[in-house]
């Protein structure tokens, strides 16, 4: 079992099913759970879960932010520009409108976050291999 699997598998929030609608936009396996889903609320609240090794594409939310909510395992958080982070179990990462990012999991470690999302998101090129590996060094 990979590291911290248990934990973020069985995390507060329920995994939710394999992330396929979005699959395009990530390198490697996610899933994601619904938290809010109504109509009457512009934000979206979603449970991801990402397996060992796997993030999302460089990212930017136009007309909003997302603001991220660690809750298990190990992953990485970086904005253009600037060093990745390392964040654990009760990090918050707050994106702000227009700021192109990335997040996912350490090569090694599953990784859970719940993620509040307002306005569009622009999805753009994937993280390279080379500069992914690179942050493990």
């Amino acid at each position: 079992m990979s590291q911290n699997e248990n934990a973020v598998t069985n995390g507060i929030f329920p995994m939710g099913p394999k992330n396929d609608a979005y699959a395009q936009f990530f390198t490697g396996q996610s899933y994601l759970q619904s938290l809010v889903a109504d109509p009457a609320v512009n934000v979206g609240v979603g449970n991801v879960t990402f397996e060992p090794g796997c993030r999302n594409n460089w990212h930017i939310h136009h007309d909003g932010y997302q603001i991220l909510l660690v809750t298990g395992g190990e992953g990485w958080y970086q904005e253009a520009g600037q060093a990745a982070r390392k964040l654990h179990p009760g990090d918050v990462v707050v994106t702000h409108d227009g700021v192109k990012h990335w997040h996912g999991a350490t090569k090694d470690s599953w990784f859970s976050h719940v993620a509040i999302t307002a306005g569009t998101p622009e999805w753009l090129e994937p993280v390279s291999d080379a500069d992914y590996a690179a942050l493990e060094g």
